[in-house]
């Protein structure tokens, strides 16, 4: 990965060990959260911070870290976000630094998209990064692997798409993937925190209408 040039040497060891943790731990994952869903959310990051002016050290960080404490993806969550926070503080970051990279990583989920506003400009940025990675071609590919992961269904047309979800609904409710499209990926282009996130949005957003609009003529038998 390159760095930024405005990074002390320090920084620069600490993003390289902590894309190497990343790697190792979800280079294996089959859900749609592998260490690519990481290299790409890294590279969006990189292009939003530019854009709104962030923090690239923090931002960095963040990006590579998200997943790795994730309730989908840990049986023991609280236990990885316990060697998360220590890794962190081994990792020879700053206070501030490391505070500001775990608030980041502990509140960009979109848990039913009833969470409060990122607080600071790294955290708008990173959960656009993240968003983004969630919709268009991408998100369409990622949101039928995590459904095959989950045993979730394609579609099913006497389940329809629920609304006003609380978090333990969204985790836990009957769902498919067509659903997760009407349940979470059309909110996201509203939800975009930033000017760049936004724009890049726009685009990934129509491309999933007029996957929609395929798949139901297909579904139907009309093409």
């Amino acid at each position: 990965m390159k760095h930024d040039d405005g990074w002390t040497e320090q920084e620069k060891r600490i993003v390289a060990a902590a894309a190497d943790w990343a790697r190792t731990k979800l280079e294996k994952d089959s859900s749609g959260h592998d260490w690519w869903h990481i290299d790409r959310v890294v590279r969006m990051t990189r292009t939003i911070a530019r854009a709104e002016q962030a923090d690239s050290f923090v931002c960095e960080m963040a990006a590579l870290l998200h997943d790795m404490a994730d309730e989908k993806l840990n049986a023991d969550p609280l236990a990885a976000a316990q060697q998360l926070e220590q890794w962190l503080q081994n990792s020879g970051a700053s206070v501030e630094q490391v505070e500001h990279i775990l608030e980041i990583i502990g509140t960009m989920s979109f848990k039913g998209g009833s969470r409060p506003p990122m607080r600071t400009a790294e955290g708008r940025v990173v959960q656009d990064a993240d968003r983004l990675d969630a919709i268009g071609a991408v998100g369409i590919s990622r949101v039928f692997a995590y459904s095959g992961a989950k045993d979730r269904p394609i579609h099913d047309p006497d389940l329809p798409p629920r609304d006003q979800l609380t978090e333990q609904e969204y985790r836990n409710g009957r769902d498919t993937a067509i659903n997760h499209f009407y349940e979470k990926l059309l909110k996201l282009r509203e939800l975009m925190n930033t000017t760049t996130g936004r724009k890049l949005a726009e685009d990934r957003h129509r491309f999933m209408e007029t996957y929609l609009k395929r798949f139901y003529s297909e579904w139907a038998g009309n093409s």
